[in-house]
């Protein structure tokens, strides 16, 4: 059989035993734990009826149980999935139905929204509660009794054909299901291995073989997912740090805390942290800056890298986290749920950071509309494509799978749909995603280069842009922005700033003040809730 996450897992819990695998405030599992409590939750999917192929949902904050819960269906070869758990009850009852959930793992915190929605979905088998055991529900059963009441489930054979699926964000759209082979997976974990000059593990006596050789030279790594871990960039970064037999850390309760984070950084002497951009690296800094104020600085030497991945992370915010410890590496990652790396940027020196500009990794390309390659320095936009380890397509939709992974002269490529530019010096400038692009007097205006160049305006913390009806141009520029209540920000200025930056067409022509900027919890701009907003300011109605 070929490689399989979950048997690498096991094989690496018999070969570290009490070694740290999971911590969330004080409940901390080592890996002789975390695999007896994932083979539990695989013996209660078992009773339930799940195998091979039966989707598993994860509508759960942060925390052990999420990992637990994936390790088990992992092991009963189920296909475990993300969900948003800021979705509301019919979104949610789209997703499970789309995704033909079988069983569902959900935060107690929501669980008025899935007795709105559990008659609608009479195939869900099973509903696991996380959290306040003494008010579970009759039609569910509680996490803690669930493990504890389950028969631990025997080893077994699995293939590297199993599924990890990832939704999307549904930023635009309606979430699709990507379906990732475990065996694709693992091919996408070159980069976490490359510092080391290790190779991903081809087999499960591989896995346990480069788990010997990272404890021997002292590169455990000790993941803080400060992104939620149903966000790609948390979620896949702790399969491949659990695959290096370290330990995966969450922080406790829903909402993002930067003095928590750093607290939990330097209590647990983390070395990796996975964020999304600017979303959550500037209340970092805010959080850093605050405590050095007040005479109380962090510790911050255990860090070896920031990876961010999703959305923008700016120059400004990456050179302040560098004064606080210039010998962090930020690793910003160009990737989407669709594939793997596109591109990156590894920055080390304030000063010399960059904002949305990336090197194209090897398997990546830039083509044109036509099917072209982007000439470099031509300024002529295209789509990024990246070939290497990919996921089947998308679950239940082979219309937009054909659409997205297409074959290109007998080479299949991911092309989800993300514009750049190529640079002279062959690095590349994001654009954005197409899906989201605005046509104003026919010209195309990517929504992140227009926030890219507005965050960079003195005053302001964040941004989104939409495009509106316009009787002339058909769609207009509206800038929906987020200020500092302590500097006065004219419209003026902030349309003089992207001026300043881009071409004048891709200037706002309506500026949408709000008091805060909504941002899904992975970070990601919420474009539906931009798009309201501006039409409410703007008098629209559609």
């Amino acid at each position: 059989m070929s490689f399989n996450l979950a048997s690498a897992w096991e094989a690496i819990s018999d070969e570290l035993g009490d070694a740290d695998a999971l911590i969330c405030g004080e409940d901390v599992r080592s890996w002789h734990d975390y695999e007896r409590r994932a083979s539990s939750v695989a013996g209660g999917l078992l009773a339930a009826g799940l195998g091979p192929r039966k989707n598993v949902g994860l509508c759960l904050y942060n925390g052990t149980e999420y990992l637990e819960a994936q390790f088990g269906a992992m092991k009963q070869r189920c296909s475990p999935f993300n969900v948003n758990y800021r979705y509301g009850a019919g979104e949610l009852r789209s997703l499970l139905d789309d995704a033909d959930a079988r069983a569902v793992f959900y935060s107690a915190a929501l669980v008025d929204r899935f007795e709105d929605i559990r008659a609608d979905l009479p195939d869900v088998a099973l509903w696991v509660q996380v959290g306040a055991e003494a008010g579970v529900p009759e039609w569910a059963v509680g996490y803690e009794a669930f493990v504890r009441g389950s028969k631990p489930a025997p080893r077994i054979d699995r293939s590297g054909d199993d599924l990890w699926l990832l939704f999307t964000g549904g930023t635009t759209g309606r979430p699709k299901g990507v379906m990732w082979p475990h065996v694709s997976l693992t091919g996408t974990m070159a980069s976490a291995y490359e510092s080391m000059k290790l190779a991903p593990p081809e087999s499960v006596d591989d896995a346990v073989a480069r788990v010997r050789e990272i404890r021997a030279r002292g590169f455990v790594p000790r993941q803080l997912a400060a992104a939620p871990l149903m966000h790609g960039t948390s979620g896949q970064t702790a399969l491949a740090t659990l695959l290096q037999g370290g330990a995966v850390i969450c922080l406790e309760g829903a909402s993002f805390d930067a003095d928590a984070l750093w607290q939990v950084v330097q209590a647990r002497r983390v070395t990796l942290l996975t964020i999304v951009g600017d979303a959550f690296c500037r209340p970092m800094v805010d959080a850093l800056d605050a405590a050095v104020e007040r005479g109380a600085r962090y510790d911050l030497s255990s860090i070896f890298v920031v990876v961010s991945s999703g959305v923008i992370w700016s120059a400004p915010v990456k050179d302040a986290l560098l004064r606080h410890n210039p010998a962090v590496r930020l690793v910003d990652n160009l990737g989407s749920s669709e594939g793997s790396s596109f591109a990156r940027k590894i920055d080390a020196e304030p000063g010399a950071t960059a904002t949305a500009r990336f090197e194209l990794s090897p398997d990546a390309r830039v083509i044109t509309e036509d099917g072209r390659d982007v000439v470099a320095g031509s300024g002529e936009p295209g789509r990024l494509a990246v070939t290497g380890p990919l996921p089947l397509g998308y679950y239940g939709d082979a219309v937009k799978s054909a659409e997205t992974f297409p074959v290109i002269d007998g080479v299949r490529y991911s092309i989800p749909g993300d514009w750049a530019t190529v640079e002279e010096d062959g690095s590349i400038v994001l654009l954005g995603r197409g899906s989201a692009c605005i046509n104003t007097g026919g010209e195309k205006v990517y929504p992140e280069e227009v926030e890219e160049a507005l965050k960079l305006v003195d005053g302001v913390i964040d941004a989104n842009v939409v495009g509106v009806p316009d009787p002339r141009w058909g769609q207009a520029i509206a800038a929906v922005v987020e200020l500092r209540g302590d500097v006065e920000v004219s419209d003026d200025a902030l349309v003089t700033g992207v001026r300043a930056k881009l071409a004048a067409f891709k200037s706002p022509k309506h500026i949408v003040r709000v008091s805060r900027v909504q941002r899904g919890p992975n970070g990601k701009a919420d474009y539906k809730w931009a798009q309201a907003a501006a039409d409410e300011a703007l008098g629209i109605a559609r």
